[in-house]
């Protein structure tokens, strides 16, 4: 995927995972865009590991582990917050 795709994948994932759990996170389109990004890649990752595949575009899969990737980060950071 090219940067362009990993920015609107991001946007897209970053705001349905706000949308999934909302509350006072840190706003903004770009810390949002960030957010989908890093839980694109950290989800990819988990999931490559234990064998569930990778993020590799704009398919149902990379697209729900890009949003649980997001998620886990949201909960990371209330908890580090709190």
């Amino acid at each position: 995927m090219g940067i362009i795709s990993w920015i609107i994948l991001g946007l897209v994932v970053g705001v349905i995972a706000k949308f999934l759990m909302p509350g006072k996170d840190p706003g903004g389109i770009f810390i949002t865009i960030l957010l989908g990004v890093a839980g694109a890649i950290g989800g990819g990752y988990i999931s490559s590991v234990i064998g569930f595949g990778r993020v590799t575009g704009f398919d149902l899969r990379s697209l729900i582990i890009a949003v649980c990737g997001s998620l886990v980060l949201l909960i990371i950071y209330r908890v580090i917050k709190k």
